[in-house]
């Protein structure tokens, strides 16, 4: 079509490149009629209720295209001084950027040039060193691997694994470093150093009586094992166990070293650590999460065109992505449909599931009440049990010490079952029914480690017949409750280890050699096991509860931990390589790391609840550990602050009181709700914006339309 530029009438050019819209007239005049008939111009009339607007510059008439590239920089809060590769402008731009930017380099003193290649230098040294540092990640050729094979969903689960291999190891820093390293220089003399004891004040003599069961004479090596299973017998004497810091003050040279202080801010540090650690990594899939939920339009196209994992290789993998992907799709079809019908429900119809639904619910706090009482009642039972370190009754004796262990696994193995079962008669939705199952689960594991911890003070503060009065706690029972605490913490990290192990290598491993070498149509029928990340990301969250809450009564319990997590790394590769299958239909939430933190996060807000309980309302051991001389462990805080001198003691009671409280927490509000009313804005903006790139498509699907139009 020769004839082209005639045809397409008035601001339609033939140029080099094509075809050019709103090209440069002769006269400079623009072609303000065809921009108004753009549907972005005509939408912006109609909502300012008129038809006069502003009409815009005209392209070439004041500037060339740098001129607008420039003040499209401007506009977009890019630095003039930014590198020419990242400008958002054309290539040719870049280059005669990169040409200016040389030329004015050349006209510079020799220090400046110096001062350019120097940052160039470190720039590009800090670039290399950063490439170094990511080869040295802990697992980073095996979690690609399984990245590769079996989809990002999987390999979530073993990043998070690392990531709680890397918290315990920094715990386990912070409280050898300050805790269990001055303990034991001071032990043994090293760098000059000595211990100093101080003298316990009004305190019964009875309560100061702590004999530890340590192994004696000739040991079987029976004897060892059983004590390495249940933390007693020459574990208890050790620094395993919070009994072991029965120091008051520790002097290095010439300074002096307060344990208890020590002691204290570092359980605050590892919590703190934690907490921090937790929230930052869980902000960016916050924000995904948030952005991927807020428009189920949004999430249906980016399953239809960006579902699919390009960093599958494996063809097995690959058919289980496109299952999952299916299945994805047909679960949001059905709560589409099922949604409608929820519409369409009559009221006879509504009552019905609701009486269902709330007897279900009786039937669930049945359950956990049975398991609770269970819980309460063998832990009360193994308690009174008395240690018998005979021969005889010895295998006896460590069952009975590990029966709370024992049934806080079996509940935590069968409920879940149950509320599987139940779940299907609520008829919810199958997001929803996933979502409320899960919270079931959380709340059977993390209840189960608070209702044991419940029956351990209940013993520990069962003051019937006056048998706290002179101590405040059970101390005939109990001389040492922190360390008797630890110890069943102990027990609960080892039982766990000891659990997972043992279903790899006595049930799955069996299971894929029975349906790798047996033609039954039974075995056949129950094929290989599916790899649960929900369930797996469960077990790894209750062991981490159990660390938080056990390091402040065994501060080596983070180094068994980080050991445990590191064996069971290896464990769950080698099982789901050789024994078990992915999920043919995941969890949508397993495969992001924010339900993994988010599950975490719960754990260790439970935790913030025993340790702090410990530390400001139970009475500490008068007869071990480093807060002997206090009536609880808060108190060495303000016995501390009273020895700093008065003017810091005024500000620091000050920040502490009502008066300043107050004001604080109404400065807080005003923050809150002002950051309130911003993020408020900015959704306002995102619409908008949203708003402007659905009016620039149909500019877009406009112009091809006047193009086609021009070339017929």
């Amino acid at each position: 079509m020769s004839g082209l530029g005639a045809a397409a009438g008035p601001g339609w050019q033939r140029d080099s490149g094509g075809l050019s819209l709103l090209a440069e007239e002769p006269h400079g005049a623009a072609p303000v009629d065809f921009l108004q008939e753009l549907p972005s111009c005509q939408s912006a009339r109609r909502r300012r209720g008129g038809t006069q607007e502003r009409r815009p510059a005209p392209w070439g008439t004041n500037g060339s295209r740098g001129d607008a590239a420039r003040a499209v920089l401007q506009e977009t809060g890019v630095p003039a001084k930014c590198p020419a590769r990242e400008r958002p402008v054309c290539m040719a731009e870049k280059r005669r950027a990169r040409d200016s930017q040389q030329a004015q380099t050349e006209r510079l003193s020799r220090w400046e040039k110096w001062r350019r290649t120097s940052r160039k230098s470190l720039k590009k040294a800090l670039s290399e060193v950063r490439g170094l540092s990511s080869y040295l990640v802990l697992w980073r050729r095996d979690i690609r691997s399984i990245e590769g094979k079996f989809g990002t969903g999987i390999q979530s689960y073993f990043s998070f694994l690392r990531f709680l291999v890397l918290l315990n190891f920094i715990i386990f820093i912070l409280m050898f470093s300050f805790v269990i390293l001055p303990t034991i220089t001071s032990t043994f003399g090293l760098f000059n150093s000595t211990i100093a004891y101080i003298p316990p004040k009004n305190i019964d003599d009875i309560c100061t009586i702590y004999k530890p069961s340590g192994n004696k004479g000739l040991v079987k090596f029976y004897a060892y094992l059983k004590d390495l299973l249940s933390g007693t017998g020459f574990l208890e004497v050790t620094s395993l166990f919070y009994g072991y810091y029965s120091i008051d003050a520790v002097w290095i040279s010439i300074m002096r070293y307060n344990l208890p202080l020590a002691y204290l801010l570092t359980t605050f540090a590892y919590l703190a650590l934690s907490f921090l650690w937790i929230i930052k990594r869980s902000v960016e899939g916050f924000k995904h999460n948030l952005v991927h939920d807020a428009d189920p339009f949004q999430s249906y196209c980016n399953k239809v065109f960006a579902g699919w994992d390009f960093c599958i290789t494996d063809p097995n993998a690959a058919r289980l992505k496109h299952c999952s992907l299916q299945y994805e799709l047909q679960m949001d079809l059905q709560e589409e449909k099922l949604k409608q019908k929820i519409a369409e429900r009559r009221m006879e119809e509504k009552l019905r599931i609701y009486s269902l639904r709330i007897f279900i619910n009786i039937i669930v706090i049945a359950i956990l009440s049975g398991c609770f009482y269970s819980i309460y009642r063998v832990t009360v039972f193994s308690q009174e049990r008395p240690n018998d370190t005979g021969n005889a009754n010895s295998q006896v004796n460590l069952l009975v010490q590990y029966l709370p262990s024992m049934v806080i696994t079996l509940a935590n193995f069968i409920t879940p079952l149950i509320f599987a079962f139940l779940i299907k008669f609520e008829e919810y939705t199958p997001a929803f029914e996933i979502k409320l199952t899960l919270l079931r689960c959380v709340f059977v594991r993390l209840a189960n480690i608070g209702v044991l911890l419940f029956s351990l003070w209940s013993q520990i503060s069962d003051c019937g017949s006056d048998k706290c009065k002179p101590c405040g706690y059970n101390y005939k029972h109990y001389p040492c409750w922190e360390s008797d605490v630890g110890r069943e913490m102990y027990k609960l990290t080892i039982f766990d280890f000891i659990v997972i192990l043992a279903v790899a290598l006595f049930a799955d491993f069996p299971r894929k050699l029975l349906v790798a070498h047996c033609s039954c149509k039974l075995v056949q029928w129950f094929g290989d096991k599916e790899f649960a990340i929900s369930d797996s990301v469960l077990e790894i969250v209750y062991g981490q509860t159990i660390c938080f809450i056990g390091t402040f009564f065994s501060p080596l319990l983070p180094a068994i931990a980080t050991i445990k997590y590191f064996i069971i790394f290896y464990v769950k590769k080698i099982v789901l390589i050789h024994t078990r299958k992915p999920a043919a239909r995941p969890i949508r939430a397993s495969s992001s790391n924010f339900f993994f933190l988010v599950v975490l996060l719960i754990g260790l807000l439970l935790a913030f609840v025993p340790v702090g309980v410990s530390i400001a309302r139970i009475p500490s051991s008068k007869a071990c550990g480093p807060f002997r001389n206090f009536n609880t462990s808060w108190e060495i805080i303000p016995d501390t602050i009273l020895q700093f001198p008065t003017g810091l003691q005024q500000f620091l009671f000050g920040i502490s009181s009502e008066a300043f409280a107050v004001p604080f927490f109404v400065i807080l509000c005003i923050i809150m709700f002002y950051v309130i009313a911003l993020a408020r804005a900015h959704e306002r903006v995102v619409e908008q914006l949203r708003e402007q790139l659905v009016l620039e498509s149909r500019d877009k699907m406009f112009l091809i339309r006047k193009i086609t139009e021009a070339q017929k």
